[in-house]
């Protein structure tokens, strides 16, 4: 009897254990049987068991079928392990459409790109879809750009594909820039002292060769402005400019002015040159002349203003010295009666001799006094 209930109790439990394992695996086979008939029936066919493991990993089995259907119907036979690297880098589900879809345009174009190159490009900060597009149209071009060359570039922040489209046809860059919808105008003066306002246009291809250290369009305008106002100011005159504006392009050009720059300069021309308005001080250089006249009629003036303040100077230090010396005439002068007197008390002189002395005191008085009206005479006739 116990052998009976011993050996109902085991069945009891396998049959117990056979239910749970087919209500697991009909759920499992709810959950993965759709993506994998969907994928079956494209062509893209993905193991029963590889969608389990996918979910395990915690993948969207979706998200991949998904992927390698597009790939296979675009005719590459894409595995799914790389499709999954990428998702599990980031998690992020464009990710895989974003190297998808530049593997199956790349390899409609024919070019030789790998899954594994644009996943790295992808994850290194590039844009894959920029890349693939700039090489398409290299190609079609026929011009020699690699996946080593474009990578670098688009990796340096450059874009590659306006880069390639710039190279076919080259672009127009205005010299100086217009902001605003203003005319901006450079500034150069002629040997002659006038003032042109002049305006270019300046027509660059891209080097590729050339965008990874080259320098940028803004280095192109401020050469090709520097070569216009310097070819300007070699000018004898300003109507030199204005009759042959070619000139100066010409010069321009000569001078290599695309060298280490990602651009290859085609043409420069000299779109507006014209003499700045009375306004705007036309004559430059009749304004410097002007003005230097000027200061140096000041410093002349200072030079002259300095000569005569010495000159007063000098006429006050000489009256100061008239002055002086007359009092030193009236200072001996106050000695002579001394000595009279003198001479009186010691007997050298006599009351006669004092006598004499005044009438030719007097007598000398009277003379000069005939005289001054002489001369008085003769001025008023």
């Amino acid at each position: 009897m116990n052998t009976i209930l011993s050996a109902m109790s085991v069945g009891w439990i396998i049959g117990i254990i056979a239910i749970l394992f087919a209500i697991v695996v009909f759920i499992i086979a709810a959950l993965y049987i759709k993506i994998w008939i969907q994928a079956l029936f494209s062509g893209a066919r993905v193991g029963f068991f590889q969608l389990i493991g996918m979910g395990l990993r915690k993948v969207s089995p979706q998200l991949i079928v998904s992927a390698r259907i597009s790939a296979v119907q675009a005719g590459i036979d894409l595995p799914t392990q790389p499709l999954e690297s990428v998702f599990l880098v980031r998690r992020n589900p464009q990710d895989v459409f974003i190297c998808v879809n530049a593997l199956i345009i790349a390899y409609k174009a024919n070019l030789d790109i790998t899954f594994a190159d644009l996943q790295a490009h992808h994850f290194a900060g590039g844009r894959v879809d920029n890349l693939v597009k700039a090489m398409i149209a290299a190609n079609r071009a026929k011009i020699n750009l690699s996946f080593d060359v474009a990578r670098a570039i688009d990796l340096a922040g450059r874009d590659i594909l306006d880069a390639v489209h710039t190279t076919v046809m080259p672009k127009v860059i205005d010299c100086p820039i217009q902001v605003g919808g203003h005319t901006n105008m450079l500034d150069a003066v002629a040997k002659d002292g006038i003032r042109l306002l002049v305006r270019a246009r300046v027509t660059v291809r891209s080097n590729i060769s050339q965008l990874v250290r080259g320098a940028t369009e803004e280095t192109i305008i401020a050469r090709v402005g520097q070569g216009i106002v310097s070819a300007i100011g070699s000018a004898n005159t300003y109507k030199d400019v204005l009759e042959n504006p070619d000139r100066i392009s010409k010069k321009v050009l000569d001078s290599g002015l695309d060298a280490q720059t990602a651009f290859e300069i085609v043409s420069i021309d000299i779109a507006d040159v014209s003499v700045a308005s009375v306004a705007d001080l036309s004559n430059v250089g009749a304004r410097l002349e002007t003005e230097r006249a000027e200061a140096d009629k000041q410093m002349r003036q200072a030079e002259a203003e300095g000569r005569r303040a010495m000159a007063v100077a000098r006429e006050q230090e000489m009256r100061a010295l008239v002055q002086e010396n007359r009092a030193k005439v009236v200072l001996a002068e106050s000695e002579v009666p001394k000595a009279m007197a003198e001479a009186f008390r010691s007997g050298n002189m006599g009351i006669m001799d004092y006598y004499r002395m005044k009438n030719v005191v007097a007598d000398t008085q009277m003379r000069d006094a005939i005289g001054k009206r002489d001369e008085d005479k003769k001025q008023s006739q």
